[in-house]
């Protein structure tokens, strides 16, 4: 039978992404060769101190669980927008570690992001001084061509063909056909060229894509399979005939501080998640899962924090610091309360001046 929440927000690792249900029709995916998803330990990258701990110490609200589910059931992309320090990045760790995704998967978006960048990266230049290498290796007698393999004398590898150059992206890595779905974050998305979103839309409906330059190579072996590497990883994955469709559709999270509009056309295809400041009951929830039970003085910076919430930006963070070094300076309370107001500054241009 289903499983109403999947996502919890409990915090507590469990294998309830197995007992979703099927997809709807309109978004059920059949890619293959089906690949394993990855232990959680395989990217070391993804294990900083700082993923970890905002992955144990996530605070959902009831609406973000929701959705998440909403999501997760649909296969749909969410979208999680809200100011900064709302926790919008650190949603996707929290779903990951729960559902026992694996390690999650980032494509931090700037300005010049496009999306091949997401998809996969190829260096030609390499493959170039790598040809030449091998061309002039004592003993060659064979051509270099097809996706690489083995070649000349003694069976030598040939560091030629395509795939030894080619590393698939987060987007692209995410899209593999694993027998569970992958978490990709796809941080910051306002921040791109105003083409990325319509760019995203196929590929992110589709499920799949094409990499041209394994599509040329396959036609030169018999089985058309690359071994191509996966984002995060030195293990490599296979490509059959240069196109990749996933099998379990990825969880995606793209957030947005809200720096410009998107058009409908990206909007209807994903789950949209507004996230706003805490309250005073979830911002204490919040200081009780990363620093312990809040005591009086950082009660009373909670109430400071909520006070001057409304007359600009402050991220939950800055009262995290605060609190922190309210119980760990030994400062008497003039100094504390000083330092508390250099560590929440408002953090937009046009906050209105008061008294802390």
């Amino acid at each position: 039978m289903p499983l109403w929440p999947v996502y919890t927000g409990t915090n507590e690792p469990h294998d309830g992404i197995a007992e979703l249900p099927a997809p709807p029709p309109w978004r059920d995916f059949d890619g293959g060769p089906v690949l394993p998803a990855p232990d959680a330990a395989a990217d070391t990258a993804a294990h900083s101190p700082d993923r970890t701990h905002r992955a144990e110490t996530y605070q959902a609200t009831e609406e973000t669980v929701e959705l998440v589910n909403a999501a997760l059931y649909l296969r749909r992309p969410l979208l999680v927008t809200g100011p900064p320090g709302t926790g919008k990045s650190s949603l996707v760790y929290a779903v990951a570690r729960e559902l026992r995704l694996g390690p999650v998967l980032r494509w931090n978006i700037t300005s010049r992001s496009t999306l091949h960048d997401g998809l996969y990266q190829y260096d030609p230049l390499s493959r170039l001084y790598a040809a030449r290498q091998e061309a002039a290796r004592p003993g060659r007698t064979g051509g270099t061509g097809g996706t690489g393999g083995a070649g000349g004398t003694g069976g030598a590898v040939d560091g030629s063909g395509i795939e030894h150059h080619l590393r698939l992206g987060p987007l692209g890595t995410a899209l593999l056909p694993y027998d569970r779905p992958r978490a990709l974050l796809i941080d910051e998305i306002d921040k791109s060229d105003l083409d990325l979103p319509n760019d995203l839309l196929n590929v992110l409906e589709e499920g799949q894509y094409e990499i041209p330059e394994l599509v040329r190579a396959s036609r030169l072996t018999p089985d058309g399979v690359a071994e191509v590497l996966a984002d995060g990883t030195d293990e490599r994955v296979p490509v059959v005939r240069g196109r990749v469709r996933c099998r379990a559709f990825p969880f995606v999270v793209l957030t947005s501080n809200g720096e410009r509009e998107f058009p409908p056309a990206f909007l209807r295809r994903c789950v949209t998640l507004h996230l706003r400041q805490p309250d005073d009951r979830h911002l204490a929830e919040i200081v009780r899962a990363h620093l312990g039970e809040p005591d009086a003085y950082a009660r009373t910076l909670i109430e400071r924090f909520l006070s001057r919430s409304g007359a600009g930006d402050l991220a939950t963070d800055q009262l995290l610091n605060a609190i922190y070094l309210a119980r760990s300076a030994g400062l008497d309370a003039g100094s504390l309360d000083r330092l508390a107001e250099q560590l929440m500054p408002y953090l937009g241009q046009s906050a209105q001046s008061d008294v802390f």
